[in-house]
Order: structure tokens, then C-alpha cells, then sequence
């Protein structure tokens, strides 16, 4: 591979949705899965793939819990280059890293520590001849109802998506698509999200249901028993 393979994993937030699961006020990607802090898991998997030559991990300036967490991980780092949001954490942990603009950065979730090396592995084998890069994603498999209170439509599920991370781009493009949509004012809730505005189309990759997103307080025993 010419190009460097690179990981960033933001995490600034808090995880407001999931403190309820122990109430101590501790982020969420901080709190033990398996014995381990959840934001060492999803190192870990993505330190799995020999590719990865560097994972850079995001925090909030004042964060007293990572250097704990990620301690004596092979190829990783941690910066206290967080931002108020996903996307300005992104934004400036890819600055942080002093990537060349063809290297290629994979962003993944601090809460997403099922991810299996297979899939990790896939990804990468899909993207690195890609013109644009990719995303791992799971088809809909529900019956999808719009709506607030009442149904107001059943959308067509066909070629509905649930993105997951990790998601796959060269710097350069990943870069200049944030700074525009945050110019824009366009809400980027993924890096997918920001590519798009930007009027590519990423690869979708299958992934796997173990590699869902820990968010609310019951998903904590659900991923315990995938690790």
C-alpha cells in the first residue's frame, strides 16, 4: 500500500443517552465492557487489521480518562483536539494528524467496539482501489413507518441503509468536504454525510450486526454478550 492507512476515533462527547446505565458521570466510551473501558474495545479492533498504521484517538481538552484507557496500545495515540461536535472533532483530529491528502483515514465510532476484524478487513479490501471510499452499512430489514404519533407513510425500505463506522475516505476529500459543509452550515452526522453534500457517492459495505452502536443504558448487556 503506498498510501498510509490511518484511524481516528472521536471521542469528546459524554454519551448523554447512556449515563443512565451507572449514573456516575462517566462518558460512555469510557465505562468497562468485558473488564475493559468500551473506547479500549474499539481500538483494539481496529488496531486488528496490520494496515492501520496509526490509531488517533480524539478527546476533549481536560479529559481525564483516556490515558488510562488506551494505555500500552501498540500504534496509538490519544489528542486533546475535540470540538463541540462529531464533526469539528473530525475536522480537527484529521489537522492533528499531518495526513497527506491521498492517505486514506478511517473514522470509527469510540461506541462501536463489536466491530469484528473480518468486517474491518473487508472494508479496506473494497476502498483502497475505490475512487471515492465506503462505509460499512446493514440493509433495513423492518417495515419503515414516517411519522410522529401517527403513521403518516410507509417508506420503501428497498435501498435504505443503517450506516455504521467504520467509514473509509482519503484525507484530502474527507477534509475539504467537512470545511464546505461546515460553510454551509450542513449538518454532518456521519462522514458519509459530508462526502455526499459534497456530491460523491461512497461504497456501501455490508456489515455486521454485532457492530452496532452502544447508545442507551440496555445496550451495554447486549454488547457484553457479542464480547
Amino acid at each position: 500500500m503506498s498510501a498510509s492507512l490511518i484511524a481516528l476515533v472521536p471521542a469528546a462527547g459524554v454519551g448523554a443517552r447512556a449515563l443512565a446505565a451507572g449514573g456516575d458521570g462517566i462518558p460512555k466510551q469510557y465505562r468497562p465492557l468485558a473488564g475493559l473501558p468500551m473506547l479500549r474495545h474499539s481500538v483494539l479492533a481496529l488496531l486488528s487489521d496490520p494496515r492501520v498504521r496509526e490509531v488517533r484517538v480524539a478527546v476533549s481538552p481536560g479529559d481525564t480518562w483516556v490515558r488510562e484507557a488506551v494505555a500500552g496500545l501498540p500504534r496509538t495515540v490519544w489528542r486533546p483536539c475535540g470540538g463541540a461536535t462529531r464533526a469539528q472533532t473530525v475536522a480537527n483530529a484529521l489537522a492533528d494528524s499531518g495526513a497527506a491528502p491521498d492517505d486514506w483515514v478511517l473514522v470509527h465510532d469510540a461506541a462501536r467496539p463489536g466491530l469484528p476484524a473480518e468486517a474491518l478487513a473487508r472494508l479496506i479490501d473494497a476502498c483502497l482501489d475505490d475512487a471515492v471510499g465506503g462505509l460499512l452499512a446493514l440493509p433495513v430489514r423492518d417495515t419503515v413507518k414516517a411519522g410522529a404519533a401517527r403513521v403518516v407513510r410507509t417508506v420503501d425500505r428497498q435501498e435504505l441503509w443503517l450506516a455504521q463506522t467504520p467509514q473509509m475516505f482519503r484525507a484530502g476529500l474527507l477534509d475539504s468536504a467537512l470545511r464546505d459543509a461546515a460553510e454551509r452550515g450542513f449538518d454532518v452526522t456521519d462522514e458519509a454525510s459530508a462526502i455526499e453534500a459534497a456530491g460523491h457517492a461512497p461504497l456501501l459495505v455490508p456489515g455486521v450486526m454485532r457492530n452496532f452502536k452502544v447508545t442507551w443504558p440496555e445496550d451495554f448487556a447486549l454488547m457484553e454478550k457479542w464480547l
